[in-house]
């Protein structure tokens, strides 16, 4: 059983009295520990492909089932579940807390699933050490680089130990050598046995994983391998 599969995923959107057809009956499949990239144009449905498999949005029509799981007619306080417990998030704005050191940003998930605070704070130091930030647990975000910014991001995505990471063009706001560095993480990851989907325009990033699909106008056109 993949750890992913989707089948005939619709998805509409309303604007004003206008339907906007965002996904068109995308059939897909992930098998635990692959590492796939989802490539398109803007507009294509990419980040609407990556908000379902994110449980943060559900089909109009279609299923999806995570890890076994039904997971297309959820409510939303169970794809809010679901999503804590198995979705990582890394996205291409970092998205952390500014008021908070690096340390307390990636101990927040655990907080919310509810680890003791001597938990939270083992596991947060493990990760930070695996994306090689161990010198910078009380640093606040606006005192780090982009790249390490992304680090803390990473971190943060793995600390609950998920079934799939979703990264949204995670280099994006990153120079060459950061956004290079943040490919290896990903990579290093893949090796140890995450499963990896990054949405993405750039064909570098792509190129890193090891399979790419390709979505145009709300259909997968092509999958392959990555060179």
């Amino acid at each position: 059983m993949p750890l992913i599969e989707t089948k005939d995923i619709v998805k509409e959107y309303a604007l004003g009295k206008v339907k906007v057809l965002a996904l068109n009956k995308v059939t897909l499949s992930v098998e635990k520990g692959e590492f796939v990239a989802i490539m398109g144009p803007s507009g294509s449905g990419k980040s609407t492909l990556m908000h379902i498999l994110g449980c943060l949005d559900t089909p109009t029509e279609g299923l999806y089932f995570l890890d076994d799981k039904k997971i297309s007619d959820l409510k939303k306080s169970e794809l809010a579940a679901i999503r804590n417990k198995e979705v990582g998030f890394v996205f291409q704005t970092f998205n952390l807390l500014p008021h908070l050191n690096v340390l307390k940003n990636v101990e927040l998930p655990l907080m919310y699933a509810g680890y003791s605070y001597k938990e939270r704070i083992k596991k947060a130091k493990e990760v930070l050490a695996e994306v090689g930030l161990s010198d910078r647990l009380h640093h606040k975000p606006n005192e780090l680089s982009g790249g390490q910014r992304q680090r803390v991001a990473i971190a943060r995505a793995i600390v609950n130990s998920p079934s799939i990471v979703l990264a949204d063009e995670p280099t994006g706001n990153l120079d060459t050598q950061s956004g290079s560095d943040i490919l290896s993480i990903f990579s290093d990851l893949h090796k140890n046995g995450h499963t990896i989907i990054i949405v993405t325009h750039d064909h570098a990033v792509a190129n890193r994983a090891n399979r790419i699909l390709k979505i145009v106008d709300g259909k997968i056109v092509h999958g392959n391998f990555a060179a």
